[in-house]
């Protein structure tokens, strides 16, 4: 594979480790798949708002989710306790492998980019506590066209910022969904097989499927 010129990188758990908030949802609604029925949730209701032609800001597609989720639960949600659990969004780690693996990445010359269906304030916020802003050159989110990934102009509107052909462009992320509309847009890919994801097998396989970013970084750099 001819090494890509840009690396787009997405953000929540490719990145960020979720592990703190996800914790804190389970406990709070007594169930332990509640964080994962509220993420696969929240996802869906953001498709649905592109797909019908509408757009709101994802912080607040996520609170009215997670309201749905307890319910469904039968367990009240009150307001400051949906604030205070949403707001470990802004307070994420990086998972281990990353501060590393992206410096290298830098050093040899990457340009580096982020894309998120998250709000450019809250992701500004998340990388500053991550200690990551250093190492990229510009942070994107899909706001700017009001549209969330995957669709296509999500990824486009990277391109045409940054002014690099799909062919030269690659996703990295730990969501196979991400990587099948950034396939179907033309970019290369990187497959983080975090823990509890995995390859969706209708898609094409990804340029690169590595356990951890380091992994990635190594075939990038060797």
């Amino acid at each position: 594979m001819k090494k890509p010129r840009l690396i787009v990188f997405d953000v929540n758990e490719t990145l960020l480790d979720l592990s703190a908030m996800k914790s804190a949802i389970n406990t709070a609604a007594g169930e332990t798949g509640a964080f994962e029925n509220w993420f696969g949730t929240l996802l869906q209701f953001a498709m649905a708002e592109s797909m019908s032609g509408h757009y709101s800001d994802f912080g607040e597609i996520a609170k009215h989710t997670l309201e749905m989720t307890f319910q469904n639960l039968g367990k009240a949600l009150p307001a400051k306790k949906s604030d205070e659990l949403l707001g470990h969004i802004t307070a994420l780690p990086p998972h281990p492998d990353v501060p590393a693996a992206l410096k290298k990445l830098k050093e040899s010359g990457y340009r580096m980019v982020t894309l998120t269906n998250g709000g450019l304030r809250t992701h500004t916020q998340q990388m500053i506590y991550a200690q990551l802003e250093e190492y990229f050159d510009a942070f994107y989110s899909v706001e700017a066209v009001k549209k969330f990934k995957p669709h296509p102009e999500t990824y486009n509107y990277v391109l045409q910022s940054e002014g690099y052909k799909a062919s030269e462009t690659m996703l990295v992320a730990a969501h196979a969904w991400d990587i099948l509309g950034a396939q179907r847009a033309g970019y290369k890919t990187g497959f983080l097989k975090r823990e509890g994801k995995v390859i969706y097998p209708g898609g094409i396989y990804p340029d690169m499927v590595t356990e951890t970013l380091e992994g990635l970084v190594y075939q990038l750099t060797a």
